[in-house]
């Protein structure tokens, strides 16, 4: 009989988690050994990335009960390692938010977490994020921001910085990540990853430490299309994120919102031509594509932004007037402007979000997704940010408002080689819709060239 082959202990790491599932479930390699390959890596890359804050010192012991664990009755992930954003409690490891205001060690684990211990998953490592997943890059917490793997002089976007940075960098195919106004879906953009923020309220979120409830979701960054959607179905089985992977997208109608970023003076002309070229391959591959108007979006994203400040600073409230100097410099002002909001101010501000929510609907009941870009450009430099945070030109925030799903993955590398990504949207729970047109794309596109 021919024994199993054996992989080197870095290649795995770089497959899909379905196939690394595979290996493991036939005895190609264990549990062990490639928990023991994504610990090697961290070691060897992250010294570059920063991506890492806290390593669990149970990782290869869960991969060892999971190695012993009769073939039969281990759960259908069983092996596989996730990263955390640290805003995310994971049992017995510290949570801080990347603040020196901020020091817990929770006795359980976040609700999704624990749904992925159950399908088997490992928590690997804590990751990097914005000081309460709130502005940066900043150089007065407690770790130094997460750099891009593609070029280190380049940020990942935030918040979800470090989870981004660790599954470009190779140290782990799958991490979690929250998304307020883009933090899953830009630093996917900028490093060159899919990015997947589900509805709104479709991910439990117990056990992760909010920005603005009403637009905060849960959700993952990952190596590729089928890997989100599986670690989303892991924590939500309701989503059926996978339900719809690998049907044709023949006759689809898909509306291409140009207007929304074509004639901005921030876009980056590779941009253009990366979004025409996916409208393009779209329809090559069967769908219709229809050029639809949406509402201005300045107005959108202000009063997102309105919402997203008034709900931060209630939650901050009382714990920034007793830990006032533990906060960060720039945590502290982007808090604070949320003092000069009154109910009038936010009253209207929802108001806007219900008309677009409503405009958004409209589109959706004669197309099955809206096409459009994530960013308008590439992942800016640190030396962007030497005078403070820098507002970056995203278009994403309006859809935490309105709470529809949506998509980000890449499209192309924009003139100075960086990363640039597309998004999809689709209506609420259509996360299976969102995925099956991702994953096309993704099939149809050229992958990029990898940072490491």
């Amino acid at each position: 009989m021919t024994p199993p082959i054996r992989y080197t202990m870095t290649a795995p790491l770089d497959l899909p988690l379905q196939e690394q599932a595979r290996l493991i479930a036939t005895g190609a390699i264990s549990a062990v050994e490639l928990t023991q390959a994504a610990l090697d890596r961290i070691s060897a890359r992250d010294g570059i990335t920063r991506a890492v804050v806290d390593l669990n010192a149970d990782a290869l012991a869960l991969a060892r009960d999971i190695d012993e664990m009769p073939a039969d009755q281990r759960p259908p992930l069983a092996g596989l390692a996730f990263g955390i954003k640290d805003i995310i409690d994971v049992a017995n490891q510290p949570t801080r938010c990347g603040s020196h205001a901020h020091d817990a060690t929770p006795a359980q684990d976040a609700a999704v977490v624990a749904r992925l211990r159950q399908a088997g998953m490992i928590p690997l490592a804590k990751l990097a994020t914005y000081e309460y997943a709130l502005t940066g890059p900043a150089w007065d917490q407690p770790n130094p921001p997460a750099r891009n793997p593609w070029n280190p002089d380049h940020i990942t976007g935030g918040s979800s910085s470090g989870s981004a940075a660790a599954v470009a960098g190779g140290m782990m195919r799958v991490a979690l990540g929250t998304d307020t106004g883009g933090s899953i879906r830009a630093p996917a953009a900028y490093c060159g990853i899919v990015g997947l923020k589900p509805t709104h309220g479709f991910v439990p979120d117990q056990g992760c430490f909010p920005l603005s409830p009403s637009l905060d979701v849960i959700g993952p960054l990952a190596g590729c299309v089928v890997d989100a959607a599986l670690v989303l179905d892991a924590m939500t089985p309701e989503a059926g994120a996978m339900r719809k992977v690998g049907q044709d997208i023949k006759g689809m109608k898909i509306a291409y919102c140009r207007d929304w970023f074509a004639d901005d003076l921030r876009c980056d002309p590779a941009l253009l031509q990366a979004l025409d070229d996916t409208a393009a391959a779209l329809s090559l591959l069967g769908a219709q594509i229809h050029l639809t108007p949406l509402p201005v979006y300045d107005r959108l994203e202000a009063a997102g932004t309105v919402i997203l400040q008034a709900e931060a600073l209630a939650i901050h409230r009382t714990p920034l007037s007793q830990n006032y100097d533990k906060y960060g410099v720039d945590a502290r002002r982007n808090l604070l402007t949320g003092a000069v909001l009154d109910d009038a101010d936010i009253t209207r501000a929802r108001q806007i979000g219900l008309e677009f929510r409503a405009a958004v609907d409209a589109i959706f009941a004669d197309h099955a997704a809206i096409l459009l870009p994530t960013t308008l450009g590439p992942a800016p430099a640190f030396a962007d940010f030497a005078d403070g945070p820098v507002w970056t030109a995203m278009r994403t925030l309006p859809f935490n408002v309105t709470g529809h799903p949506a998509l980000s993955l890449p499209c192309g590398l924009a003139t100075n080689g960086l990363p640039l990504g597309c998004q999809l949207v689709t209506k609420h729970r259509d996360e299976a819709t969102l995925c099956q047109i991702g994953h096309v794309l993704e099939q149809a596109i050229l992958p990029l060239p990898r940072p490491l």
